[in-house]
């Protein structure tokens, strides 16, 4: 780790650079106000404690979010306060080299064929990640002496996400820690971890699934998204988190079509490729989003008590129904997939299946994996995680009967 006096790194990139500047501009330079920059001296950084974000319902924005048609960048939209506190405080991170390597602009590439899957060569993650823990069940207990959220270095956190109560004597959401990923899949990835202290095991609960919305709605940029991988689903740490980042790319389950698995249309299925998954879907916040959030808990519970292993993506997308890419991002799809178990890392695969791999976005390891990857390669690799056919069926079914008898 080393020291700077300035908190703008030196990039020889002019088109980053630029970013850089702006970014520390974002930077609120009123004394009132909350900065989330640490300070130069590392030794202060401690002291300094962890600043809150705190936001109201105001800021969750649903409208006006859509795709420029040029290809956007980090600064082609406008920003929004968390974009801002969120990309100062971590372009700072990164110039103070608390990352396990530098993330520069990655190489990315839209894989030619139907399905819009976007590849990015990311050697570096493949390379210098920690390797995951020794996890065998979807349902294991939170150890404290492996690693967990509770270990990480002074100056990882960048700010507790503190949402405002609605009304008065609310009860106020529980807080929320948004702390760097040390091993980046792209720019701005973070981990939101609830309360850390309580040792809470990587299952999925409603306080953190409701943050994980928030924060999308809480960013300006349409490729703002966040994602959960449950034990044996690749989560590397036992520790409950959920996974934040940028992605200046559409990808395919914004707006793929899908059929409703229910009367009510509360649950629907997204049968288009990259993989089969469970949509659900809101138009923005108060009880709509309670309801979804509910919905998708009880079917993570599900899957958690029957040992199957699961992937959650959350991304500003359309309704419902036979929607095309073009469609508007009128509200938040949650895209649930039920999966084979995998623990650990495979080997000489050209990526691991997680989160974002489902949903068409494909961190590659190697240059040569990257340069031979085809759409139909990628598809198999994905294709080769999921649950047969039979069982898959089952777990339709399932998911479909806890709701309804939920919703009645």
């Amino acid at each position: 780790m080393h020291e700077r006096t300035s908190t703008i790194p030196e990039v020889e990139d002019p088109k980053l650079r630029e970013e850089v500047e702006v970014s520390a501009m974002a930077a609120p330079q009123d004394s009132n106000e909350t900065s989330y920059l640490l300070p130069p001296n590392s030794k202060d950084w401690e002291e300094q404690g962890i600043p809150d974000f705190v936001y109201g319902q105001k800021e969750l924005v649903l409208e006006g979010i859509q795709w420029p048609r040029t290809a956007p960048g980090l600064l082609d939209t406008p920003r929004s306060r968390f974009d801002s506190a969120l990309c100062s405080a971590w372009r700072q991170r990164m110039d103070l080299g608390l990352f396990r390597y530098r993330l520069g602009e990655l190489q990315t590439q839209t894989l030619p064929g139907a399905v819009g899957l976007v590849a990015q060569l990311n050697v570096e993650r493949g390379v210098q990640r920690r390797r995951p823990q020794n996890i065998r069940s979807v349902k294991q207990a939170f150890d404290p002496e492996q690693f967990n959220f509770n270990k990480v270095r002074p100056g990882e956190v960048l700010f507790r996400l503190l949402r405002e109560p609605d009304l008065p004597g609310a009860l106020r959401q529980e807080d929320i820690l948004v702390m760097i990923n040390v091993s980046p899949l792209e720019w701005g990835h973070v981990l939101l971890v609830p309360e850390p202290t309580r040792g809470l095991p990587q299952r999925l609960l409603p306080s953190a699934l409701r943050a994980g919305v928030e924060a999308v709605l809480l960013s300006s940029h349409p490729g703002f998204r966040v994602g959960f991988n449950s034990l044996g689903g690749s989560a590397s740490v036992n520790h409950l988190h959920l996974h934040g980042y940028y992605l200046a790319r559409r990808l395919p389950v914004e707006g793929a079509p899908s059929e409703p698995l229910d009367p009510g249309g509360r649950l629907h299925l997204l049968r288009a490729l990259p993989a089969p998954g469970f949509l659900f879907y809101t138009g923005g916040p108060g009880p709509d989003l309670e309801a979804l959030i509910g919905r998708v808990c009880r079917a993570t519970d599900y899957l958690t008590d029957h040992e199957i292993a699961h992937n959650l993506f959350v991304t500003r997308g359309t309704p419902p129904g036979k929607t095309s890419p073009s469609s508007a991002l009128t509200g938040v799809r949650v895209i649930l997939w039920a999966r084979k178990s995998s623990f650990g890392v495979k080997e000489g695969e050209a990526f691991n299946v997680a989160l974002c791999e489902l949903a068409g976005h494909l961190p590659v390891k190697t240059s040569r994996d990257f340069g031979s990857l085809t759409e139909a390669a990628a598809l198999a690799l994905i294709q080769d995680c999921l649950l047969p056919s039979a069982q898959a069926e089952e777990v339709q079914a399932a998911l479909v009967a806890v709701i309804a008898q939920d919703e009645q």
